[in-house]
C-alpha cells in the first residue's frame, strides 16, 4: 500500500510541476493589445510574446500619428505573473530604452513603462483572442412522411 501511496503522489507532484510550466507559457504566450497616450499623442500597441522558460521573447508594434514601429523586444523575463522587458527603439533619430514591467491577471496584463528618463505611463494590454471557426449551419432536412397529403 505504501508503494502505491508514493507512486500517486510522485505522479500528483509530476501532474503539477508540468502544469505550473504549461501555464507560465499559456498565460503570457500569445497576442497582446493596448493603447495609452504620451507625450507624442495616442499610441496603440500589439505585442506578440512567445515564452520558453523564464525567457520572454517576440515584438512589440506601435502605431502612432507620425509612423509605426516594429521592434524585436530584448531582456525579457517571466517569473510567475510578472514580465518585464525592453524595447529598443529609434524614434527621430534617437536610441531609446523604454522598460516595460507587468503583472498579468487572466487576459489582462497591468503595464508600467518607462521611456528613458523623461516619460511614464501606466496602461492595461489586453489578450487578442483568436475567432472561432465558423461553421456553416445547414437548414434541416425536412422530414419526408409516408402519408398522402391531407385533403381540404
Amino acid at each position: 500500500m505504501k508503494t502505491y501511496t508514493k507512486s500517486i503522489a510522485l505522479a500528483a507532484l509530476t501532474l503539477t510541476l508540468a502544469g505550473s510550466a504549461w501555464s507560465a507559457d499559456t498565460t503570457v504566450a500569445g497576442k497582446w493589445k493596448g493603447q495609452f497616450d504620451s507625450q507624442i499623442g495616442l499610441q496603440k500597441y500589439t505585442y506578440e510574446f512567445k515564452v520558453d522558460g523564464t525567457n520572454l521573447t517576440g515584438n512589440a508594434i506601435g502605431i502612432r500619428d507620425n509612423g509605426t514601429n516594429n521592434v524585436a523586444i530584448a531582456e525579457g523575463k517571466i517569473n510567475k505573473d510578472e514580465i518585464s522587458f525592453v524595447e529598443p527603439l529609434k524614434f527621430q533619430d534617437n536610441e531609446l530604452r523604454i522598460e516595460y514591467t507587468g503583472k498579468v491577471s487572466g487576459d489582462e496584463i497591468k503595464f508600467h513603462r518607462k521611456v528613458g528618463d523623461f516619460a511614464e505611463e501606466d496602461f492595461v494590454a489586453k489578450r487578442v483572442k483568436e475567432a472561432e471557426p465558423k461553421t456553416e449551419v445547414k437548414p434541416e432536412a425536412k422530414a419526408a412522411t409516408n402519408s398522402p397529403p391531407a385533403k381540404p
